[in-house]
């Protein structure tokens, strides 16, 4: 498994590559199929230097793999490794299980048309108040008007990703793995764009729109 660390505000000694190349052995033991794992370590300081911290970001890929990513924040650059690892290996491990339970116990969610609840799967459909929010809220962003009466220092970072077509449990699944506490796709049932998010505990919610992807959106994935 080839291994690229690239630091942001802070040099990369021989000895941090040599740790990770350490810890990237017991991630290749556990994931055989990966192929590469990205490494960026980044600094911050605060308060005219008096505090800071580094945050090292993990992103492990593979052909036939999911994308698997975790990241960690401490004051030495090490310790955040090590807390970044763990975490990347827990994924892994629980994607594992989870391959290995569909197997002996195939999934598949039904839904119950008298109470609207899903059965087979740990999810509950949205409630009427939030799919209202989430189509008629207001969020503020930053537009540069600062003169404005209405003006907001919140930013909102915008990303765009060729859509994917999925079930509701495999995306439940890429949620995991990426440590979100969301994922966005299509689902496949349906065609209706959807989003999985984390609820308290283990549990989990869908909110999906009634409207049918673009027929040209298909192309593109």
């Amino acid at each position: 498994m080839e291994t690229s660390i690239v630091g942001v505000g802070v040099s990369v000694s021989d000895r941090f590559r040599s740790v990770v190349e350490e810890k990237s052995i017991r991630i290749e033991n556990l994931a055989p199929r990966a192929q590469s794992m990205d490494v960026k370590v980044t600094h911050r300081a605060y308060h005219n230097g008096r505090m800071e911290d580094s945050t090292v970001e993990l992103t492990l890929t593979g052909k036939g793999l999911p994308i698997v990513r975790a990241e960690a924040v401490d004051g030495d650059k090490f310790t955040a490794l090590d807390l970044a690892v763990d975490k990347l290996t827990e994924q892994v491990r629980r994607a594992k299980e989870k391959r290995v339970d569909a197997r002996r116990h195939p999934r598949g969610a039904k839904l119950d048309k008298g109470s609207g609840a899903l059965q087979g799967v740990d999810l509950q459909p949205a409630s009427a108040d939030m799919l209202k929010a989430v189509a008629t809220g207001e969020i503020p962003i930053l537009t540069g008007a600062e003169d404005e009466e209405d003006y907001t220092p919140v930013v909102i970072r915008t990303k765009r990703f060729d859509p994917e077509w999925m079930t509701v449990e495999d995306a439940v699944d890429r949620m995991e793995l990426v440590g979100h506490d969301f994922f966005l796709f299509i689902d496949a049932r349906t065609d209706h764009p959807s989003v999985v998010y984390r609820r308290k505990g283990w549990d989990y919610g869908v909110i999906s729109l009634t409207a049918v992807a673009p027929p040209e959106a298909a192309l593109v994935s």
